[in-house]
């Protein structure tokens, strides 16, 4: 009886410690990481928005109190040649456009296409296929090793920290500081609130219409400025991003104006809707129990099998019971646990339900554009 006491204990100790093991070591960089075949729509609003619009075939003009609706399509581009089966990089594209829901007038739209890091969601490069566009016919692409669109740019890093990270501003076309500004709940979860002001920034200069401007002239030089405060509510340990707010101010600015004297651009804010917030929520909530598994599992495994491993091997000298079914009892728990632990990891792998080899490009990369 007492053999089989040992025996249990510093094998069931054993099986602990080891299963803890392959989850840290195999199990968790083959299945915390970023799918390949994500696929996703997401809606933001505004309400009393200022904003330049297009009416066909007329003149561009400033329109006051609008309602708009900008709706973003995140999709896995399976085709890109840096997508491999458990490989260390996936290729995302997003395409959105903003639109004023009274006369479904396009005021904005973008597509891009980025190389992410499956596990710290940062941009990298090289990148083949890379770029952005806001207007067709107009894309810049990277070259080479250039990171054309660096920082975070969908989500954020696995098991978030709360510090400053670096998020890419698609109107600065550069990545900015955004700081760590809280905790709270959202949709029955523990996130992360990130925030930061872009103050009032000298975009590009050009030409407009003097009508656009209040002006006599056929045509005004003029400067464009842009700010934005933005809030992202993120889940940390997924690193995803469940709820977007922007408080946006766009203007056109001739030389003799100053901050608030110019035509307003866009002057607003947009925020994810709250059905798109329950979807993202919800959608974190089906994946955190995997995580679990292989981030607090491995430390609760390791506690309590090297627990049961001591209390075996003082039972062990004491009761000079079990010299040989004891160390045996250790290394068949050890082997059994790492084959049971490896194989339903590899079983799991998301990554493994997906055909490479026959896949095209999707074609979404005029969604929008005029």
């Amino acid at each position: 009886m007492r053999t089989a006491v040992v025996a249990a204990l510093l094998g069931l100790g054993a099986f602990a410690v080891a299963a803890g093991l392959v989850l840290q070591l195999h199990s968790y960089p083959l299945l915390a990481k970023l799918q390949h075949d994500i696929d996703t729509v997401s809606v933001s609003e505004g309400e009393g928005v200022t904003a330049v619009v297009y009416p066909p075939g007329g003149m561009p003009e400033v329109r006051h109190n609008l309602r708009l609706t900008a709706t973003t399509h995140v999709e896995g581009d399976l085709a890109a040649p840096e997508i491999k089966e458990n490989g260390d990089v996936t290729v995302w594209k997003r395409a959105t456009i903003v639109k004023e829901d009274a006369g479904k007038l396009v005021l904005s739209a973008e597509v891009r296409k980025i190389c992410l890091d499956r596990r710290t969601g940062e941009a990298v490069a090289p990148c083949r296929g890379e770029f952005y566009e806001t207007e067709r016919g107009k894309r810049v692409t990277a070259e080479g090793r250039q990171l054309l669109q660096p920082g975070l740019n969908f989500v954020f890093p696995f098991d978030t920290e709360q510090r400053d990270h670096r998020w890419y501003d698609t109107v600065l076309k550069r990545p900015v500081d955004i700081h760590f500004a809280g905790e709270q709940l959202l949709q029955g979860l523990d996130v992360y609130r990130f925030t930061h002001t872009i103050p009032q920034t000298a975009l590009d200069r050009f030409a407009v219409p003097g009508s656009l401007v209040g002006r006599p002239e056929p045509s005004v030089d003029v400067t464009q400025y842009y700010g934005v405060t933005r809030t992202l509510l993120v889940e940390p340990t997924t690193g995803a991003v469940l709820s977007v707010r922007e408080d946006i101010r766009q203007e056109l600015r001739t030389d003799t104006q100053d901050e608030g004297e110019g035509t307003p651009v866009f002057a607003g804010e947009l925020r994810l809707t709250n059905a798109s917030v329950a979807a993202n929520a919800d959608q974190v909530k089906a994946n955190l129990p995997k995580l679990f598994v292989i981030t607090t599992l491995p430390a609760v495994l390791w506690v309590s099998g090297a627990v049961l491993v001591a209390i075996g091997l003082v039972l062990l000298l004491v009761w000079r019971r079990g010299l040989v079914a004891g160390p045996l009892a250790l290394v068949i728990g050890a082997c059994l646990a790492g084959t049971i632990t490896y194989g339903v990891t590899n079983a799991s792998d998301p990554d493994d339900s997906l055909d490479l080899k026959n896949v095209v490009s999707s074609s979404n990369v005029d969604y929008g554009l005029r």
